[in-house]
Order: C-alpha cells, then structure tokens, then sequence
C-alpha cells in the first residue's frame, strides 16, 4: 500500500490542480434579470451512465464502480488526512463525466440525487457545470448538501462523478438523478465584452514522463499542457474546456488546455473572486496559496500541512515549458485563465497536428512567437484580409491564419477599423480607477531570450524523473533583461512532494548538484542576491521574491 501511494504521488499530478483584466473590445451577450413569464415546473432527468467518460470509472450492468486499475491519486475530502503533515493519506479517485443536458428553460440551482453503495472509506459525489450564454462552460462546481448553485444561468448542464475509495471499499452508483429549477435569469441585450482574468504567478516544470494525469492522460515526453490546483478547471481527457494563455518574460507563450491538477494544493482556484474560492477565502484574488504561503500565511503550509518551498501557482509540461517557451528554470510567468471572459473565441482546427504556430506580424514566413494545442479555443480581436488567406489577430503581435481557424465570429471586425488593440502579453496594466483586481502584479522578466532553447535534448529528461539539468542551486536568482530579478529558482522543478516518499533529495541519485548544466551557481555572474537593488522581498504581489527549494505537488496518482 505504501508503495501504491508512493507511485500515486511520483506518476500523477493531482489534486483534483486574474483580477481579471477588463477591456470594452465590443458588444457581445449580457445576462439580466427580468420576471419570467410564467413559473416553470423543476425539470429531472436521469444521465445515461453508459454514456460518461473518464479515469478510475467502469460501468456495467450493475452501474459506474470504481476502478482502481485507472484511477488516480487525490486527497482524502474527509477527516484528518489533508492536514497530515506528511501526505500519505492519498485516496485512489475515478472521475466520470456524464453527457450534457438541455433545458427548455435557464436555470442556476441543480439538485442532485445518487443512489449508490458507498462503503466505509469510499464517497461518490457529484460536480456540476452550465453552459454559458458566451458559449463556453462555467467552472465545475461541486455539490453541496445535494445542490449547486451555478454562477449564471445556464440552459445546458452537465455533470461529473467523483468516486473515492482506500483499500477495498470500492463505492457504486447505480442512478443519477439531476433537477433543475428554473430562473427569472433571460438573456437580453448586449453586453461589453470583457478579457479573460489574467495574473503573474510563478510557474514551475511537470516531468513525470510516462505517468498519468488527473484527467486520465499519459504523459509523453516534451509534452503540451498546463496543471492548476484545482479540479474546478480540468478539462476532460483529450479536452480543451479549460485552457490558458501562458506569456514567459521573453515574450513567447502558449495556449494550451488544463490537463492535470497542482502544484501544491488542489482546492485552490486563486482567479476567482475571493468569495467564491473553494479554500483560503481570507486571500486576495489572484494570489495563489502556495505564494501567500511564503509570506506566512497558514504558517507557511499548504493545505495538507507540507511547508511551502516555491510560490508556484501554476505547472508546464515539458514541452510548454522548454520548447515553446523557452525557459532554462521556473520563472514568473503571465497567463490568462481564458475560460473566464466573455470574448469573442474560435477554435484552432488543424487536423491532426499538434498545435499551430502563432506569428510575430499578419503575414506567410513570420516568426513564430509561441502556438496554441490544437482545439483550444483563443480570443480572435480582428482580422487582416480576407478569406483562407488573411490572419486573425488574437494579441498584440500575435496573429493566427484564418486557415487554421474553425469558424470566426460573423461581426469579427476588420484590424484597420480602429480596434483599440489588446495589452501586451505580460502587461498587467488595468483600465485606471479599476479596483477589481488590486493584485494584479507585474509580470517579473525572466532570464531566457527570445527563442533561445531551454533544454537542448529530448532525452535529457528522464521519463518519471522530476530533476533534470533545468534544475538551479537553492537561492541562486538569475538576472533577467530589464533588471527585475526573476521570481525564484527551483532545486528540482518538477520534482514530486519533497516530504513525500519518492521524492528526490539534494545530492540523491538523479537530482541535479549545484552547477549542473543549466544552473546559475550563487553569485554567478547575472545573479542578483537577496537585497539586492532590483530584487523583488517577500510580501510583493504574487510573492516573487527568491523561492529555494524544490517544486512540490499534492499527492498523485496510480498507476
């Protein structure tokens, strides 16, 4: 057993791992609350279990059972266990998610029922999710005493299954029932288009080559996804619901779909309102736990009580973070969380490649700055000419083909019409008065130029090992171009819980010694010492301070 969760903590990322910046770019939809017609009766149905999809779940005759032989590693929702100062206590977690449902009417409160066989040590509970009038899906929300209150009304709905289970107490569903109680909610009128919420967090490296996801994907090496710390924002296996843009200080950056669960803590979704954050209310919007947590909050811990060694708040692959960004150590980074605004977006649709490049200037052969995962959907402001021909602008200086692109907004307007174009990649600057989002920090530069390589071999990395030759000696801070000091390094980036077993200490085999290839040994030329003019102390926005230490993830999966 204890070896199980040392694998399950190794192999899978989990956990089940923005103010936003506002910008008036055109009229679009508005939600507004008008008295309905008449009282709509609460609306059931039953989703056909046969038809969800996801890891950790069978289903048979007798109902979704979980399965362990594909379920992954999460932490126990009950008792003392996620307290632990050592994380052992991982439970084994199936996630199914069932089809959607269309209503006749919007609702914002959905009841559930299940009728399962739930042994000592097992759960099964339900997440639920609306369709927005925008298009895309809201947040996965998870039930509360058999209710969800949804953040706006949503006239197709969707659920999702989490079955837990320890040792043999495997749980079963048999029946899913959902109720939907229609709302005075309508959608009317237009509304001012608004961005997706958009911060600077400090962004560490996945590895783990050959283990599994939360979502059920195996990770390959050089691989193209991103981990946030909560399941709120988990995109299905092979999914793009949720998915963000992530801008490195050099100025490339990736849009890419959230495929796994961490760093760190695993109910901590910081780019929400501090409100409706499903843990650590008391903190700022846009400040991730883990950051907050290197200023003292929660006595320097995250959430299962493990002292917190790095600010991450967010994690690449391998790929994202050494290929198409760039980088040669964690570094601060700006992303856009895109699933939470309210613009214009068309979907990539490349056939059966991996992704498309994204160009530096509306025109064939420009440089590329970075690429977005096929089937993700990205923010389109504009267009330069006409037909499969022209270029879509979905950034400042930062164009797609129209080719590449599913469809595009009918009133799409053209980019010589005076569009007030988007802030720069890494530009946290707001519309002035905006108090919404006083977290909102600066990107921090990093130490990477522009296209320069961050790991030169494909098989440098080894599969499952989270060290490697990224790795920088503890306190070593490299300076980045603009004299900002970059927000940290990292011992191991990538590397599983250092309380954890299976993690790799200092000097164990495997990990990467002070002055390996790739590290900026303390005092090397560039570096910038704590204090230093340009160095950014502990207590700044998004805590970019000098982080040592090794890149800490919640418990993982199994496999």
């Amino acid at each position: 057993m204890q070896r199980g969760f040392v694998q399950m903590r190794r192999i899978t990322r989990t956990g089940l791992r923005s103010v936003g910046l506002l910008v008036a770019a055109g009229a679009f939809c508005a939600v507004a609350v008008v008295p309905a017609a008449a009282t709509e009766p609460v609306t059931s149905w039953q989703p056909e279990l046969s038809e969800g999809t996801g890891p950790g779940v069978v289903v048979d005759d007798g109902g979704a059972r979980f399965d362990p032989a594909t379920a992954v590693g999460a932490p126990v929702e009950d008792g003392d266990a996620e307290a632990s100062a050592d994380p052992v206590e991982v439970v084994p977690t199936g996630l199914l998610t069932l089809e959607p449902h269309t209503l006749d009417a919007p609702t914002r409160e959905v009841r559930s029922e299940l009728v399962s066989d739930t042994p000592s040590g097992s759960s099964a509970t339900i997440d639920v999710r609306g369709r927005k009038a925008s298009g895309g899906w809201t947040e996965w929300i998870p039930a509360e005493n058999d209710r969800t209150e949804l953040p706006e009304a949503a006239r197709e709905v969707q659920g999702r299954l989490v079955l837990t289970a320890t040792e043999d107490a495997r749980p079963t569903v048999r029946e899913v029932t959902l109720s939907a109680t229609p709302t005075t909610e309508t959608e009317t009128g237009p509304l001012t288009e608004a961005a997706a919420r958009s911060y600077s967090v400090f962004a560490t490296r996945e590895g783990l080559v050959g283990g599994t996801t939360a979502n059920g994907h195996k990770i390959v090496p050089r691989d193209r996804f991103v981990a946030l710390p909560s399941r709120r924002a988990l995109s299905g296996k092979g999914k793009t619901d949720y998915s963000v843009k992530v801008c490195a200080p050099n100025g490339r950056c990736a849009i890419a779909p959230v495929w796994d669960i961490g760093p760190w803590n695993t109910k901590d979704d910081y780019w929400n309102p501090s409100s409706q954050r499903e843990m650590w209310k008391d903190l700022q919007q846009g400040v991730p736990q883990a950051a907050a947590a290197r200023n003292g909050h929660n006595g320097g811990k995250d959430q299962f009580g493990r002292r917190v060694a790095n600010p991450a708040g967010i994690d690449l692959g391998d790929g994202i973070f050494w290929d198409v960004l760039g980088l040669k150590d964690n570094s601060q980074v700006q992303v856009d969380y895109l699933w939470t605004g309210s613009q214009k977006l068309s979907a990539v649709r490349i056939g059966d490649e991996p992704d498309t490049d994204i160009l530096a200037r509306p025109e064939a052969g420009a440089e590329s700055v970075g690429i977005a995962v096929n089937t993700t959907e990205v923010p389109v402001q504009c267009t330069h000419g006409d037909g499969d021909g022209g270029f879509v602008r979905i950034g400042d200086g930062q164009y797609l083909p129209t080719s590449v692109l599913g469809g595009l907004p009918t009133d799409l307007p053209g980019c010589d019409a005076g569009d007030a174009p988007a802030d720069p990649a890494g530009d946290p600057a707001d519309p002035a008065g905006d108090p919404a989002d006083p977290a909102d920090g600066p990107a921090v530069p990093g130490d990477a130029p522009a296209g320069e390589p961050g790991e030169p071999a494909a098989g440098d990395a080894p599969a499952g090992d989270s060290t490697g030759p990224t790795a920088a000696p503890e306190d070593a801070t490299v300076a980045p171009a603009g004299g900002t000091p970059a927000a940290g390094t990292d011992d191991a980036p990538g590397s599983a819980p250092g309380s954890a077993p299976g993690s790799a200490p200092d000097g164990a085999p495997g990990s990467a010694p002070d002055g390996a290839p790739g590290s900026a040994p303390d005092g090397a030329p560039g570096s910038v010492p704590d204090g230093a003019p340009g160095s950014v102390p502990d207590g700044a926005p998004q805590a970019g301070a000098p982080i040592p230490g090794s890149a800490q993830r919640a418990p993982s999966g199994v496999r």
